[in-house]
């Protein structure tokens, strides 16, 4: 079974520096273009909160945040109940918000129109009458699960909250809860590290009727042993991410690229950068999902608010547009709210 994290810290989630945050502002960048986030979470921890109204700060940060998409991060898990069951909490307390700010009284923004949740899929064919709740408690909502499979052989690294055995993807029984996604119209987002990507790839080959999303372009590490090493693991990485292009049911969310453990360390400057310099670090990243997925099948992301430890909302999203600048408006249609929409079916 799955093992629940610290309530203190998620993996390799650290709380953002408010005062330090706060000495780089940025106006919006193309105000009025929708925006769809496909990636955030909610949270209240001993160390850090980040509910509705963190959230609708950030969103009205000045950017035209249409509607968004929660993704799950053991948040409110119920009390009682078999460990199986327990994640159900999560979805119950996501759909309140998604009510409450349906009603309007909270501005026009959809928050979490889109719930994606945790089910065990290692439960194998038991899997399937979870699901089927998270569906009833989703209102509508119920977009897709994520079972994090992030694993290093490295102690150094910090494995996903999920506390995923190695080969997690391969598993037989995990397979047998994964085919339980699709007949239900169920999403499988992952999330998991670079060195991993070709055991995604088998997946998606083995399951193309189900739509995979790979979560922050696929988890580039850049600690533990992977520290000083960023040529070594772009190249790497840009093998795996062709190759699970190739897949046609995989789509990619770009973003991702402020966490404390990818290969940037703009979080340990004594001031936020500006999304010009963002924009010039993560082009690579970037422009190679983009060019090896098409535009329709890549989405940004915020992943608050885990990458804000790196920069403010506005800021990131700044730094996104200055990577779009030079697309045509379909593709920049697609990049900021078409493929979240259509993948998340909002």
């Amino acid at each position: 079974m799955t093992s629940q994290a610290p309530p203190s810290r998620l993996g390799n989630v650290f709380p953002p520096n408010a005062e330090w945050l706060a000495q780089r502002t940025e106006a919006a960048l193309e105000p009025d273009l929708p925006i769809v986030d496909p990636h955030h979470h909610l949270w209240e921890r001993p160390d850090h909160r980040y509910l509705m109204q963190d959230l609708l700060e950030d969103t009205g940060a000045g950017h035209n945040v249409i509607a968004t998409v929660f993704v799950e991060c053991m948040a409110m898990y119920r009390a009682d109940g078999s460990d199986e069951t327990k994640p159900l909490g999560e979805t119950e307390f996501v759909n309140g918000v998604a009510a409450m700010s349906a009603s309007g009284a909270y501005g026009a923004t959809k928050l979490c129109a889109g719930i994606v949740g945790f089910a065990d899929l290692s439960l194998g064919d038991r899997a399937a009458p979870v699901l089927e709740a998270h569906i009833r408690a989703g209102g509508g909502r119920f977009r897709g699960i994520r079972h994090a499979a992030g694993w290093d052989a490295s102690p150094d690294v910090r494995n996903s909250h999920t506390n995923p055995p190695q080969g997690l993807l391969s598993d037989a029984t995990f397979r047998a809860g994964f085919a339980r996604l699709a007949p239900l119209d169920l999403t499988f987002d992952a999330w998991l590290y670079h060195p991993q990507l070709d055991e995604l790839v088998a997946l998606a080959r083995a399951f193309p009727g189900t739509t995979i999303i790979l979560d922050h372009v696929g988890g580039p590490l850049g600690y533990g042993p992977y520290a000083g090493k960023s040529d070594d693991t772009f190249k790497r990485w840009t093998s795996s991410i062709r190759a699970l292009a190739g897949c046609p049911n995989v789509v990619v969310k770009l973003g991702g690229l402020g966490m404390r453990i990818g290969v940037f360390d703009f979080h340990k400057r004594a001031a936020p950068v500006p999304s010009q310099e963002l924009a010039v670090a993560w082009k690579p990243w970037i422009d190679t999902c983009i060019d090896a997925f098409g535009a329709g099948r890549c989405m940004f992301e915020s992943n608050f608010p885990v990458d804000k430890i790196t920069c403010s909302y506005a800021v990131l999203w700044n730094a996104f547009k200055h990577l779009a600048a030079g697309a045509s408006a379909s593709d920049k249609t697609a990049l900021f709210s078409g493929t979240a929409a259509r993948v998340y079916r909002l």
